[in-house]
């Protein structure tokens, strides 16, 4: 679950660069140069092209916050769109001495990289040839073992037990909280060594762990419209104080990922609510409107720890379908461009800088054309 944050960028605003003169392509005769004319054409040049850029970041960013950072359009987010998915690889089999046999591809898979209290991850790997053919591999031992810190006292080691359950893959279910890593916090990495054609390789997988659950689902999520938005609500009995961070994917009725919605705000001990919105003017904006019920699915989330390492605790994810939307339609969704203090400050000094460049072209050259202010409606911002 990575990559919730969303800032803006607080460095200076960009500034049209000078270009450069020309350079001289001397193909014949030297021609008979105008130097006060070749002057005032650079000049020309850099006014109009300091007018282009700054209507490009002024509509770039007029865009890209027409929607609040807690509700974006799935196409801006498409590593986060499926996060229960397991993460496969398929690299050569490394061989002791660090070196690696290009015959022999390692196929792997994991169910997941998070884990939360409770919560179990599927190991499986196989190997095969350069052209796809199975080949028998043998498990020699497999441990898991918690990556302990500098200085820290060595975590503790378990066996994992793999088993062949179709002639090519081992599995093995790794369950933190039923070993004597129940209490570590951080990444636990399993080697798994095994022998192919009688020759030894190994491979690695790594886990986040957390052991313990700072908050707790509960109730029934419920879904509101708001004065900006459509927006699904979750019961959450919090344990530990402090910024909570979650996520929801939102698709419409056929299946498709329509938005990311995400919280990140703190949350005080005992029954809080969490609430991802999906913005009105996003649901508005696509064109055509997304098929209706939209469909909550895939919650995770977790408490920030801020200045620790690991930086958070997990909550329990939600699997699949957590609320269908009772809304048909869009009629009573609001359609409002989102607004706040940083967006308008922003926008201002953008249009200053757009004015004064305008301001400069037309004194320069009164005959000019100017861009027009308008930016383009893309309809959805992709």
């Amino acid at each position: 679950m990575l990559g919730l944050f969303w800032h803006q960028n607080d460095s200076a605003r960009p500034r049209a660069a000078p270009a450069p003169p020309a350079g001289l392509h001397f193909l014949g005769p030297v021609p008979v140069m105008n130097p006060a004319g070749d002057d005032r054409t650079v000049r020309r040049r850099q006014l109009a092209g300091q007018v282009r850029l700054t209507q490009h970041t002024y509509c770039s960013y007029f865009q890209h916050t027409r929607y609040p950072h807690t509700s974006r359009p799935a196409a801006q987010h498409p590593d986060q769109l499926y996060p229960n998915q397991p993460v496969r690889e398929s690299n050569p089999m490394r061989v002791d001495g660090g070196d690696s046999d290009p015959d022999v591809l390692v196929q792997t898979a994991q169910s997941r990289v998070y884990l939360a209290a409770g919560e179990t991850v599927e190991l499986s790997l196989r190997a095969v040839d350069a052209h796809g053919a199975a080949l028998p591999l043998v498990i020699t031992r497999a441990l898991a073992q918690g990556m302990a810190a500098q200085g820290a006292r060595p975590a503790p080691r378990v066996t994992l037990a793999f088993s062949q359950d179709d002639g090519e893959h081992w599995r093995a279910t790794f369950a933190p909280q039923a070993s004597a890593l129940a209490g570590f916090h951080g990444t636990i990495r399993s080697e798994v060594r095994f022998s192919v054609n009688g020759r030894a390789g190994v491979v690695l997988f790594d886990v986040i762990y957390s052991p313990e659950l700072p908050a707790m689902w509960t109730g029934t999520p419920r879904e509101a419209i708001s004065p900006d938005a459509l927006e699904f609500t979750l019961p959450l009995d919090v344990r530990l104080p402090g910024r909570y961070v979650v996520s929801g994917r939102i698709d419409d009725a056929l299946g498709r990922p329509f938005a990311l919605a995400t919280f990140n705000e703190p949350l005080g001990q005992g029954t809080q609510s969490v609430a991802l919105r999906v913005h009105g003017k996003l649901l508005h904006d696509a064109d055509p409107g997304p098929p209706l019920p939209l469909v909550l699915r895939d919650v995770e989330g977790y408490l920030l720890r801020e200045n620790a390492d690991p930086d958070r605790l997990l909550l329990a994810r939600r699997e699949g379908a957590v609320l269908v939307s009772r809304t048909l339609s869009l009629a009573s969704v609001p359609d409002h461009e989102w607004q706040s203090e940083e967006r308008s400050r922003y926008l201002a000094e953008y249009a200053k800088d757009r004015a004064a460049a305008r301001e400069r072209l037309a004194a320069f050259d009164p005959a000019a054309t100017l861009p027009p202010l308008a930016c383009s409606e893309p309809g959805l911002v992709q």
